[in-house]
């Protein structure tokens, strides 16, 4: 059994922080994959240590290295002076992560704080948008080298998650061979793509962090960027407005383009965003095998996020048969 004291000293000893300091150790909720826990030391300052699963677990292709990917997140979001956990040190088995200050977005905001923070929301992710890389794919190299161009990256992606429900034996509303083929049929417009920007694609609501320290609502800190990929930045609307849909936010559209984000949505971007959105409920749908989720929660998957999928896959559709419809 793993003494997660002795490891949380390790881990700040290998990040030059003195391990004697450590005064408070205790698991953080809401992750579904590492292990997370919060650390802090006697002189006050708070850490967030995650700790991957054994390479024993089984998880989607994707999911090898994330800690990789999540580091690199980080280490951009610092350069653009986005809020984020700032990256403190990174091991083979663990990443050591500043913590943000606040509390996961949720329904106590009023309509007002939550136009501006919607607003300054669009703004900081315009700003992450504009963090390009050096090809397309994820950095983690877990589904091999990044690709030269975003079509080859996205269906290789794509790909490897229609793999992964085969073999779990997902429960997808479509067979597997069907939604592949729909997919492929709108891979054209991955093409008007032409530079890898930084993607998060998890930034629903619970990694969205709303500090209140000071009274006033704001932005504490977008959290979790082990899902981050070089692609195409209207990948991040589809976790934005996860089941929903970005364009009824106008609050959100009219930050991100005051800050230089291009957000328009003719037949290719639609094409892009339904592509994109059937990935993301691909993956929702496939891990809730290898997770060994409970019964409540796979109804929820087939109730509300299956539909979304065959929402997704129907507008690809549609709008190839009329794209200027």
């Amino acid at each position: 059994m793993v003494d997660s004291w002795e490891r949380a000293r390790h881990v700040l000893k290998e990040a030059g922080l003195d391990p004697g300091g450590l005064a408070h150790l205790a698991p953080l909720t809401g992750g579904t994959y590492n292990t997370v826990e919060e650390l802090r030391l006697t002189d006050g300052s708070r850490y967030v240590l995650k700790i991957p699963p054994a390479a024993t677990v089984p998880g989607l292709r994707h999911e090898r290295r994330l800690l990789v990917s999540e580091a690199e997140f980080y280490r951009a979001a610092a350069r653009v002076g986005v809020p984020a956990p700032r990256l403190v040190s990174l091991g083979d088995d663990f990443l050591l992560m500043t913590a943000c200050p606040g509390d996961a977005w949720d329904d106590s905001l009023t309509d007002r704080e939550r136009t501006a923070l919607r607003t300054e929301l669009g703004r900081q992710v315009a700003r992450l948008h504009a963090v390009t890389g050096p090809a397309y794919g994820y950095p983690s190299g877990a589904l091999g080298p990044l690709a030269p161009d975003w079509r080859t990256a996205f269906a290789t992606m794509f790909d490897a998650v229609l793999d992964d429900a085969r073999r779990y034996g997902a429960r997808l509303p479509r067979p597997a061979d069907e939604v592949a083929r729909t997919a492929r049929s709108a891979y054209g417009a991955l093409d008007e793509v032409t530079v890898p920007s930084l993607v998060h694609f998890d930034l629903w609501r619970g990694n969205i962090l709303i500090d209140r320290s000071d009274g006033d609502a704001r932005l504490g800190g977008l959290i979790d960027g082990e899902r981050m990929f070089w692609g195409d930045p209207l990948a991040d609307f589809v976790s934005l407005a996860l089941l929903g849909d970005i364009r009824k936010d106008e609050a959100f559209l009219a930050g991100y383009r005051e800050a230089g984000g291009r957000a328009h949505f003719n037949a290719p971007a639609r094409l892009r965003l339904a592509l994109y959105r059937a990935y993301l409920y691909l993956i929702m749908i496939s891990e809730t095998v290898p997770r060994e989720v409970g019964a409540e929660q796979e109804r929820w998957v087939q109730d509300t996020v299956a539909p979304e999928l065959l929402a997704a896959l129907a507008e690809i559709e549609e709008v190839l048969a009329d794209p200027a419809g």
